[in-house]
């Protein structure tokens, strides 16, 4: 019979704590993705500005797009001034919507205007994605006029992965955390890393304010970041 060995205390603890930290990891990617999702959803109100301005943005992360990102976004928060929900709702129309005469006046937040060969809208690439959130369980609120495809959206599927990942996690899954993960990568590499570059691209031509300015940079950095995680983590977990 096999002599039964046990891990040395200290290994076990290791293990430990990189599980932990691997859990603290996917729940702070899944905020990142939330905050993301939510600026680009709709115009800052009152409440979400009050949130804002009580966020502390890191100055370092070792990405300088992100760092650019945030230095703007803490920059504006610091000149908040009575108008300045005003001054966000016209730049998040002129930066997302434009003035509708053609499809090149604004950053339409949608994939099929960048991936479609007449940037239309309800093309291939919103079919493709209702087709991955419904086969996660996922489907847009009722509340939710736009297409599926709206950065807003994809970003919020990647959140949503992100979390059940830091559950699957912490349940001892660690299958399902693989298959999570695998999702996110495909998802991040097939779709949003695609096509948010162009958008972020037109958003840094047609932004005005540094709110937006920022989530330009922030958007690009944050991927580029992410996109490097997933490849590791799921490569490490395929070798």
């Amino acid at each position: 019979m096999a002599e039964t060995t046990h891990a040395p205390e200290g290994a076990q603890a290791a293990d430990e704590a990189t599980l932990s930290d691997l859990i603290k990891l996917n729940e702070q990617r899944a905020a990142t993705y939330g905050l993301l999702s939510r600026l680009y959803r709709v115009e800052v109100d009152e409440e979400f500005l009050q949130e804002l301005r009580g966020m502390r943005f890191p100055a370092s992360t070792g990405n300088k797009n992100v760092d650019e990102g945030y230095r703007l976004m803490a920059k504006f928060m610091s000149n908040v001034w009575e108008n300045s929900l005003t001054d966000l709702a016209v730049d998040y129309v002129r930066t997302f919507i434009g003035h509708g005469v053609d499809a090149f006046s604004a950053a339409y937040p949608f994939e099929s205007v960048y991936t479609s060969e007449k940037r239309l809208l309800m093309q291939e690439a919103r079919d493709e994605v209702l087709a991955i959130y419904r086969s996660a369980g996922l489907d847009k609120q009722d509340s939710w006029k736009e297409g599926e495809d709206h950065i807003a959206l994809e970003l919020e599927f990647e959140q949503i992965l992100a979390k059940r990942t830091a559950d699957a996690l912490a349940a001892g899954d660690e299958d399902e955390a693989v298959a999570l993960l695998t999702t996110q990568r495909n998802f991040l590499e097939d779709h949003l890393a695609a096509w948010a570059p162009m958008m972020t691209s037109d958003m840094k031509r047609f932004a005005k304010t540094d709110l937006y300015q920022g989530l330009a940079f922030l958007t690009d950095g944050f991927l580029e970041t992410d996109r490097a995680f997933l490849k590791d983590v799921v490569a490490e977990d395929e070798d």
